[in-house]
């Protein structure tokens, strides 16, 4: 997963909220939280969104077979109860 936009967002946040007069430790402050960022969203257990699309499609077809399935059994039921 492409995580790259979302620390973007955060870094530029933090670093506007940084003093202007740090000079050099302003870029080590940064790099060192964007480390920080990487490895925390890294640990996180998340998908893109193709593979949620792709996943949603499968649950969906999944549902429809096993409404189709529930439709056969309560039909062969009804012929069972017939007999």
């Amino acid at each position: 997963m492409n995580d790259q936009p979302f620390i973007d967002r955060i870094m530029a946040e933090l670093s506007q909220r940084l003093p202007a007069g740090l000079g050099q430790l302003k870029g080590e402050v940064e790099a060192n939280a964007r480390a920080v960022l990487r490895e925390a969203v890294s640990r996180l257990d998340l998908i893109n969104r193709e593979e949620f699309d792709i996943q949603q499609q499968v649950l969906l077809r999944t549902r429809e077979k096993l409404e189709a399935l529930e439709k056969d059994v309560k039909e062969l039921e009804r012929q069972l109860a017939d007999q």
